[in-house]
């Protein structure tokens, strides 16, 4: 169920919105994540107030397709990724071929430990992975060791609203292992990343659409790689016309604020410049 989001992240994103007959809903799923502040073309942004320049050595754990990596690598910055899928792991470095990222370095691990040095990184990236982990607080003491002093971490869990949601109409294994072992709430993220000593700079949420693509889509009962069916179609249709409407951003941020599929946290680590 990871791959979700990983969708939405696949290569360079595209600045407008899809203009098809048939909506695409993954594109359009796209265009929703960079009106909430994903991959700012304009300020080198990969999400508000995470900037990447050709200095920065960023580190992506749980790298998943690269899409994240992908967009760190056209500005130019070192990628090291890790993830314990090597399928994942080769499929982002060939992704990162075509980028000018400085340099690529690749991990197959299971994160406990991560095999890479203190104070590597300056940007350090994991979304949609402290959900997974059995250990969240080892996890996270393993992010802040290979972060620079005052490097910029950007950190998303599921959001407990969507969530909460899924509950009695998901697939019994999407909160099974290795899935989402454990629901998130805000106040508990938020301390998770204090207590592994990284000072919370913003903390926010986005994702309506896909709250409610993924409700209809346990109802649909298609696959992943093929989800075509009315509902969902209808769904796509039907935000699209919202996001076109003249309130439509201001409706979007409403829905965002209600049920969202991720929350998502910039913090630093102390010491440094960042």
């Amino acid at each position: 169920m990871l791959s979700l989001l990983k969708k939405l992240t696949t290569g360079t994103p595209a600045p407008a919105a899809p203009v098809a007959d048939k909506v695409d809903p993954y594109m359009l799923g796209l265009h929703d994540a960079m009106l909430s502040g994903w991959f700012n073309q304009q300020t080198g942004e990969l999400f508000t107030g995470f900037p990447v320049t050709p200095e920065d050595t960023l580190l992506d754990v749980g790298c998943g397709d690269g899409g994240n990596v992908h967009f760190c690598g056209m500005r130019g910055a070192k990628i090291i990724i890790a993830d314990i899928d090597a399928a994942k792991v080769e499929a982002t470095r060939q992704r990162l071929s075509d980028t000018p990222a400085r340099e690529v370095e690749c991990h197959v691990t299971d994160c406990n430990p991560l095999p890479i040095a203190d104070a590597t990184a300056t940007r350090v990236v994991s979304t949609e992975v402290i959900e997974h982990v059995d250990d969240p607080a080892q996890f996270l003491a393993e992010l802040v060791r290979v972060g620079q002093p005052g490097a910029l971490y950007l950190l998303s869990v599921p959001h407990p609203s969507s969530e909460d949601l899924q509950k009695d109409i998901a697939a019994p294994e999407y909160f099974r292992k290795p899935n989402h072992i454990r629901i998130i709430s805000e106040e508990q993220f938020k301390a998770m990343v204090s207590d592994a000593g990284l000072e919370v700079l913003s903390h926010s949420q986005y994702g309506f659409y896909w709250s409610m693509w993924m409700l209809l889509f346990w109802e649909a009962k298609v696959d992943f790689s093929n989800a075509d069916h009315p509902l969902l179609n209808h769904w796509a249709d039907t935000w699209q016309a919202v996001l076109n409407s003249p309130r439509g951003a201001q409706i979007k941020q409403a829905l965002d604020a209600v049920v969202a599929k991720s929350q998502v946290i910039i913090a630093r680590k102390p010491g440094g410049l960042s």
